[in-house]
């Protein structure tokens, strides 16, 4: 059989679509899910140990970064969003503490201890409100200082937004 030099080309390309258009048409027509089909979107639910609150986060940002949040209400659901994971995160971190130190079963009085533990040790920041470090002395947003006492001497600093200790007159802000 003679096959034409002008026809070899045109089966070999054939071949080829249909070779191509098999592979690209696979995924769409077997029955099996692929392992890799997972969920893209921020909202999807998160089902691992982080708390609700550490997901919200995540997705605020992800929607101020796209544009779809504004810039004042940003800054209300951070405010919202960080004081309640502080206290997700705080809570089962005291608790994991308190159940390792104890040695048996927590209770609820070991549990609202705790919690009353980290929120005595907790330190706000008057612009950026509470911050996420239990022994912050500067806030690590904005750098102002976080009320307690001077480094240098020890001298109380209760003025809210003080750059400069009134003791010793050491600088208080991050420069």
């Amino acid at each position: 059989m003679n096959v034409p030099a002008e026809a070899l080309p045109l089966a070999i390309g054939t071949a080829l679509a249909i070779g191509a258009l098999s592979v690209v048409l696979a995924p769409l027509l077997s029955d099996k899910a692929s392992v890799d089909d997972k969920p893209t979107t921020p909202k999807a639910k998160k089902t691992n140990a982080e708390g609700t609150a550490v997901a919200a986060l995540r997705e605020i940002e992800f929607d101020k970064a796209t544009g779809k949040l504004s810039d004042k209400d940003y800054d209300a659901l951070r405010a919202m969003y960080t004081r309640a994971a502080l206290a997700e995160l705080r809570a089962a971190d005291n608790l994991a503490t308190v159940a390792a130190h104890a040695g048996g079963p927590v209770t609820d009085d070991m549990v609202e201890a705790a919690i009353r533990r980290a929120k005595n040790a907790r330190h706000d920041c008057t612009v950026c409100g509470p911050r996420p470090e239990p022994d912050a002395v500067f806030c690590s947003s904005c750098g102002r200082y976080l009320a307690g006492n001077c480094a240098s001497c020890g001298t109380p600093v209760e003025l809210v937004g003080a750059r400069f200790c009134v003791g010793c007159g050491e600088g208080l802000a991050a420069a």
